[in-house]
């Protein structure tokens, strides 16, 4: 997790819309004063100081100012961003480097639009409608990551972050530092939910999104969220979703375009 200051406007430096994976297909950089936020439509590994994250469209990503970064690109791939200097004042919110950002991926992508069209004569806009962006994904972060068991917010934040790994209650507990046993009742106090159960439904969120508001297959959608498995992808679906992945998608298309 890492500490975000939003009580006050951030100095917006840059925003834009950024293509890469064309000519390379790995980038590494560093930005020594700047914060960078990162709105993804393509799959993807990055890596931050040694840590590598599993993004996904619809995923977002901040990296503190002085961070190593390292993007792994599959081919054309394109993100919108903004590079940014907190204002460090008021209490700081707690936020993971990687998350889902499920339903409003749309409203951060307008967001970052809009503040990409005021930009360069609309300053004080632009600012306005990046540090919308950055409460609504601090809003993002399940109360347990800030108010509840560190053993719980540790466990959440990796899940949040790895959702196309394999995950397991154990391995969780170790990184969590509690047993097994200790995990699973903390985990069910405060969310109310197995660990199983939360992992499977982070899935099935991101799925749908995915299958909503994506072109990616359905291999590829499995894939990006921990279920390379077709005949368990699909019976995962039937049953958390209520329809097989193909008609999830159909549904949505038969409706008419999605916005």
């Amino acid at each position: 997790m890492i500490e975000l200051h939003l009580a006050s406007p951030p100095e917006v430096v840059n925003v834009g819309a950024g293509i890469h994976g064309v000519r390379k297909r790995r980038d590494v950089f560093r930005l020594p004063d700047l914060w960078q936020l990162h709105v993804y439509n393509y799959t993807a590994d990055l890596t931050v100081d040694g840590t590598t994250y599993a993004v996904t469209p619809g995923c977002v990503s901040l990296t503190p100012a002085g961070a190593s970064v390292q993007f792994d690109y599959l081919g054309r791939s394109e993100h919108l961003y903004a590079h940014f200097r907190p204002r460090v004042s008021g209490q700081p919110s707690h936020v993971p480097v990687v998350q889902d950002a499920a339903a409003i991926a749309p409203l951060l992508s307008t967001l970052l639009r809009s503040a990409i069209e005021s930009s360069p004569s609309g300053s004080g806009r632009t600012t306005a409608e990046v540090w919308t962006a950055l409460w609504r994904i601090a809003d993002l972060t399940p109360a347990t990551t800030e108010t509840g068991h560190p053993a719980v917010a540790t466990a959440i934040a990796y899940i949040e972050a790895n959702l196309a790994q394999p995950l397991t209650v154990p391995a969780l507990a170790r990184l969590a530092g509690v047993s097994h046993n200790h995990l699973t009742r903390l985990f069910q106090h405060e969310t109310g939910q197995t660990v199983i159960a939360y992992i499977r439904t982070r899935r099935m969120n991101r799925a749908r999104h995915l299958l909503v508001s994506s072109t990616l297959s359905i291999p590829a959608v499995a894939a990006s969220v921990g279920i390379p498995d077709l005949q368990a992808f699909n019976k995962t679906c039937h049953r958390e979703l209520g329809a097989s992945p193909r008609a999830v998608r159909n549904a949505v298309a038969g409706a008419g375009p999605a916005g």
